[in-house]
């Protein structure tokens, strides 16, 4: 039987490749050190970091980092609010020399 995380961040299976490992490694750091500072003012659920690592996690460094860039400027004021998950996969149009179709993502429409 396998035990379930507790913890805030996306557990599940995903490849450990030296990029992912980077890049949810500094949300995590972002997430111990800086994240009690700036308060829990989050907008979306999840929270701009558990998208962030999720995305990096399911997606890769460039475009889960992409990903989550374009969500953290959602999440200002005037931006968009509600629930915004991680896309299990991605569609077609979705290629890492045009990282501007990533701000689609959380909008009506994003996975065509």
């Amino acid at each position: 039987m396998r035990a379930t995380s507790a913890g805030r961040n996306w557990a599940g299976p995903w490849p450990k490749t030296p990029g992912r490992l980077l890049g949810t490694g500094l949300v995590r750091f972002y997430q111990l050190t800086l994240s009690g500072f700036i308060g829990n003012s989050c907008r979306h659920l999840p929270t701009c970091s558990e998208y962030a690592y999720e995305a990096i996690a399911r997606h890769g460094l460039w475009n889960g980092g992409w990903m989550a860039l374009f969500r953290v400027g959602r999440c200002g004021p005037g931006g968009t609010h509600g629930i915004d998950n991680v896309p299990e996969t991605l569609g077609p149009r979705f290629v890492w020399w045009a990282p501007w179709r990533f701000a689609a993502f959380g909008r009506r429409c994003a996975h065509e």
